[in-house]
């Protein structure tokens, strides 16, 4: 799938049924959060690749969608090394969303529910208490067609040349 397809299809999916999610394409998801823009390249994410149904099991505490995840990966931030890291976290989780939904997978950006849960989640994933596990990304097939949500139409939010002129 194209980029722009991949844009297109994208859907925030939160049931998922069983499927084998190769190496390969957990570190092609992995690579893409860290080709993402770094706000004056100081690179302070790192990610876990998290395969263990224990691990997904337990993760369910968080949100429903990862006890059927076949997969997750972990964005972790460290907050000593850029002062912009919540904003390269963004970039990256869209990067890796864009990726899983190229690849045929889908996913569900997990912020709200974790940062609730985040001493949990670090303890279980031994994430340091110095850094910030701020995004979980659940992977799996969609257990059925979801469309991308409505998004209000490009000539309703875009400009020309000066806000509100068209």
């Amino acid at each position: 799938m194209d980029l722009f397809e991949a844009i297109e299809k994208r859907a925030s999916v939160r049931t998922y049924d069983a499927v084998d999610v190769p190496e390969a394409d957990l570190l092609k998801i992995a690579d893409a959060g860290r080709r993402a823009p770094s706000g004056a390249n100081r690179q302070p994410l790192q990610f876990i690749i998290i395969t263990r149904a224990e691990t997904l099991k337990a993760l369910d505490r968080l949100q429903a969608s990862f006890a059927t995840a076949s997969a997750a990966i972990g964005i972790v931030a460290d907050p000593q090394v850029s002062r912009w890291w919540l904003e390269d976290a963004s970039a990256a989780a869209e990067n890796m969303l864009l990726a899983i939904a190229a690849l045929g997978y889908a996913s569900v950006w997990v912020e709200g529910t974790l940062i609730k849960e985040e001493d949990f989640a670090k303890e279980l994933l031994g994430v340091p208490d110095s850094k910030r596990l701020i995004i979980l990304l659940p992977i799996g097939k969609a257990s059925q067609e979801t469309p991308q949500a409505d998004r209000k139409p490009l000539e309703e939010i875009l400009w020309r040349e000066t806000y509100g002129s068209r």
